[in-house]
């Protein structure tokens, strides 16, 4: 590419690569050539063999930009016309990688040259290299994670917690059902009285939500269910020990609840004077990066809406003017840095 100033053209090499968590090597390597090249000191971080988390500076960093290189499956090839990229990692993560890239060489071309860029693996599944990152220097003050926030700059994220339920039961005949226990009837009341209890609320991240995505069970329609799962997601707003103690109590007799993976919510700095906010109900790296990496951020051009879709895209002039606003918090930053 002719300069790494050209968000699209940046975008346009990345999004051609198929990267799905836990094979993110070509993008880590794509971007590793071009900012050696463009000048930059870079360190790989092995975080599994043939994953590595990418820091790049010209300088010890003050702001650093971060986001993934790691997208969901299937992949969506590289499309575009007048006005969108389309294609898988076009607005999560890979075009505001790009223009993260452009708006640290907009600052570098001004004289600023205190900025860093972090590219990390598995933010779809687990973030195990934003939490390998925690052993990665040097490191700034200030962090602006990238996430498709709409060129909204996100205050807050909900977190997420996974339930699991499995029921178990007694096979028996329909016709004689008081032979048998039913593992359906057993899921199904716990997961009834999940969906009527009482959520927590959150002033700024507002309310807790809760989604049955996925259940499995019994053998056929005339035989009572000798067993029965359930995986519940509930995007959470606060601590959850409270939480998990009231799923515990409402669960049916034969129902185990047992947690899967947890994401924690988070909050963000103080808000520099004059930006539109807003907060998310998506997880992100952002809190797993938030004990390491000084006071964090996010902001991104893009929507969520789109992303993980077949439909998923970006908007040429929204990832412009995302350049244009990365340029500008970290600009905002720094005068915090120097104050």
């Amino acid at each position: 590419m002719d300069s790494l100033a050209d968000a699209l053209d940046l975008t346009r090499a990345l999004v051609a690569l198929e990267t799905p968590t836990g094979s993110e090597g070509p993008a880590t390597d794509l971007l590793a050539r071009t900012l050696d090249r463009a000048g930059y000191r870079t360190i790989r971080q092995r975080v599994s063999p043939g994953r590595d988390n990418l820091l790049a500076f010209r300088e010890p960093p003050a702001v650093v930009f971060s986001t993934h290189v790691d997208c969901v499956p299937p992949y969506v090839p590289l499309s575009e016309d007048d006005e969108t990229i389309r294609g898988r990692g076009s607005c999560d993560a890979k075009g505001l990688a790009a223009a993260m890239v452009a708006a640290a060489e907009r600052l570098a071309a001004a004289g600023e040259r205190r900025i860093g860029l972090l590219f990390l693996v598995g933010e779809e599944n687990g973030s195990d290299g934003a939490l390998a990152a925690a052993d990665l220097e040097p490191r700034g003050r200030f962090l602006v994670n990238g996430e498709p926030t709409e060129n909204r700059l996100s205050i807050g994220q909900k977190g997420s917690l996974r339930v699991d339920l499995r029921a178990t039961g007694r096979a028996a005949h329909s016709g004689y059902p008081e032979e048998g226990e039913s593992a359906i009837a057993a899921l199904l009341d716990t997961i009834r009285r999940m969906r009527e209890m009482s959520l927590p609320h959150d002033p700024l991240l507002g309310a807790s939500t809760l989604n049955v995505g996925v259940i499995h069970g019994g053998v056929a329609p005339n035989v009572l269910a000798p067993d029965a799962s359930a995986q519940v997601l509930i995007r959470t707003v606060g601590p959850t020990d409270g939480l998990k103690s009231a799923i515990r109590a409402l669960a049916a007799p034969g129902v185990l609840v047992t947690f899967g993976p947890e994401l924690p919510y988070h909050k963000g700095g103080p808000v520099p004077p004059g930006w539109e906010t807003t907060v998310v109900s998506y997880a992100s790296d952002l809190p797993f990066l938030a004990a390491a990496w000084g006071e964090c951020y996010q902001l991104g051009p893009g929507t969520i809406r789109v992303a993980h879709s077949d439909e998923e895209h970006i908007i040429k002039a929204d990832l412009l003017r995302g350049v244009e606003l990365y340029a500008r918090l970290a600009t905002d930053l720094l005068a915090r840095e120097t104050a």
